[in-house]
């Protein structure tokens, strides 16, 4: 059996960096899933810090369709998201902290299975304080 897969894009841009304000939006759709009853999809904008320190993570926009509300799910064809992006927290890859963040998708299935995957992107334009010298 082919392994469920979720695949994320952007509209329309050969660049994966966003300012604040600007609108992010795009599409998704399901690869293998078709044998496969969808029970809910959750789409999220969200940031995560890694690094020392309690690592942390807020969610900017969330969406979610569930068949057991009436939504229709049809793996066949592909969903959308859009939003307007805040103003920060901006993505930096410093040497102790690293803010990232990414589109997420999940699909719960009618078998206790999940499939998640995520596209990151960039918000805002801080250089990588890794290659300043």
């Amino acid at each position: 059996m082919p392994t469920s897969r979720i695949v994320i894009t952007f509209d329309g841009r050969g660049s994966r960096q966003y300012m604040p304000g600007e609108t992010l939006a795009g599409s998704y759709r399901f690869e293998s899933m078709s044998g496969e009853t969808i029970q809910a999809v959750e789409v999220s904008v969200l940031w995560l810090t890694e690094g020392k320190g309690t690592e942390d993570f807020g969610i900017h926009e969330h969406w979610r369709r569930s068949a057991a509300t009436g939504d229709w799910i049809d793996p066949r064809h592909p969903g959308r998201f859009s939003t307007i992006l805040p103003r920060s927290p901006l993505t930096y890859h410093g040497v102790i902290v690293k803010v990232h963040w990414c589109v997420r998708v999940r699909v719960f299935l009618d078998n206790n299975r999940e499939v998640v995957d995520e596209l990151p992107f960039l918000l805002g334009n801080i250089p990588d304080v890794r290659t300043l010298k």
